[in-house]
């Protein structure tokens, strides 16, 4: 791995003062309610947004403001922050930046809105999305902000591609002269653990800019702060943090009283965000990973495949899921208007699941129950597991445990220096 100690250190001071920055919002107590929320949990959870403007948006006070968002930047009663930021006279927003499906999210993956002026507001909008490096910085110039705000919900996989639109804005806000002010929103499916292979990044692309691990087990506001003081070290970001109140890193999403808006079209609830750190990994291969389904990344199938596959699964007793054979047809993607056969994955246990080891121990079982599985012509399986390990030891015949086993020395450096930058207890 190329984690860079002297850009840790480099940080450390930095850190502390960015605490500083984000208690400037005040004690939780004396937060306006969010209301009582959706899901199990107590409307307890204040978001990066909710402190910020708790804090009468001091630390934007005198700045021209751009924001990097999409559906998922909302109050906790549901209302978009640009709409509500845009006639505070208590901020000067002045333009909006899209990711991936765009700002307002009228696009499906791969895709992204453009250039155009927003209706409701009529602030400029401006595309991000697959730009970089100066081409990026060149954009947040012309824009003429002072300030860039990110406000996104991730879904906590390290080809969720929401994570490296924050890190190529960091690089270009750095090339730009920008400051960077990352809200806080919570990893739906808990900060407890980093699991699974860390890019080679040798096999960087925007599905893994960077050396994490595949599910990151961070919140937005601690991979900024990592990818600043390890990544972008020779040229970090003027970088300021907003925390959340009231979160813990066992906390799943329904825990924290927060509405849930899709991240992205495929990604329809937090069950989804569940699995989809191991069950994305069918994106590289000829099966459907259930995009054109209402349960995307928990059906998975092809054409002749039968029960035979999820008995296979459930054969190896995987802790906190069970598999059933499956049949469906989608609507769009692979396979669509074709009916299928394959397994739905049921999460049990949630506490005890690991979606990354679920993930490899499918791949394993569908190769070897079924006759016509292959990987993607392009190795697109490389770029989501972030090497060739997974792909040619499986074609090895090696099992799940064997799978598993070869990237422990990798993933326990990563979160030997994840630790560092981890805010939350």
């Amino acid at each position: 791995m190329s984690l860079s100690r002297r850009g840790l250190l480099a940080a450390g001071g930095a850190v502390g003062a960015l605490a500083a920055t984000a208690a400037s919002a005040g004690p939780a107590a004396a937060l306006p309610s969010p209301g009582k929320g959706h899901g199990g949990g107590h409307g307890r959870v204040r978001t990066g947004f909710d402190r910020l403007t708790a804090d009468g948006y001091a630390t934007l006070k005198g700045q021209r403001v751009g924001v990097v968002t999409n559906p998922t930047g909302i109050t906790s009663d549901v209302r978009h922050i640009v709409d509500v930021m845009h006639p505070d006279e208590r901020v000067n927003l002045t333009a909006v930046f899209g990711p991936e499906h765009g700002f307002r999210g009228t696009a499906q993956a791969g895709g992204s809105e453009g250039r155009y002026d927003d209706p409701a507001t009529g602030l400029p909008v401006y595309d991000t999305y697959l730009k970089s490096g100066q081409a990026l910085a060149d954009v947040f110039t012309a824009s003429g902000v002072d300030t860039i705000v990110f406000d996104i919900q991730d879904a906590g996989a390290r080809f969720y591609t929401y994570i490296w639109t924050l890190y190529d804005c960091l690089e270009a806000a750095a090339l730009a002269g920008k400051r960077f002010v990352v809200l806080d929103r919570p990893n739906p499916v808990t900060g407890r653990a980093a699991l699974g292979p860390v890019l080679d990044p040798a096999f960087g692309t925007f599905v893994g800019r960077r050396e994490i691990s595949q599910a990151h087990g961070m919140t937005v506001t601690e991979l900024a702060l990592l990818f600043n003081g390890e990544f972008l070290a020779d040229r970090p970001a003027e970088l300021e943090i907003v925390k959340m109140s009231g979160w813990s890193r066992a906390d799943f999403f329904d825990g924290t009283g927060l509405p849930w808006v899709p991240p992205s079209p495929n990604m329809p609830t937090p069950e989804t965000a569940l699995v989809y750190s191991g069950t994305c990994l069918f994106e590289g291969t000829n099966l459907s990973e259930g995009r054109g389904t209402t349960r995307p990344f928990e059906l998975l199938g092809a054409e002749g495949v039968d029960h035979t596959w999820a008995a296979a699964a459930n054969a190896l007793d995987l802790p906190g899921v069970a598999f059933r054979e499956a049949y469906f047809a989608p609507t769009f993607s692979k396979f669509q208007g074709k009916t299928v056969g394959g397994v739905q994955v049921h999460v049990l246990d949630r506490e005890v699941f690991d979606p990354v080891r679920t993930g490899i121990a499918l791949l394993v079982t569908a190769k070897q129950s079924w006759s016509g599985f292959a990987w993607r012509a392009d190795n697109w399986i490389d770029k989501l597991t972030g090497n060739t390990r997974v792909r040619t030891m499986i074609d090895a015949g090696a099992d799940t445990d064997e799978v598993v086993g070869a990237w422990a020395a990798d993933l326990a450096a990563f979160r030997a220096v994840r630790r560092r930058y981890l805010q939350y207890r």
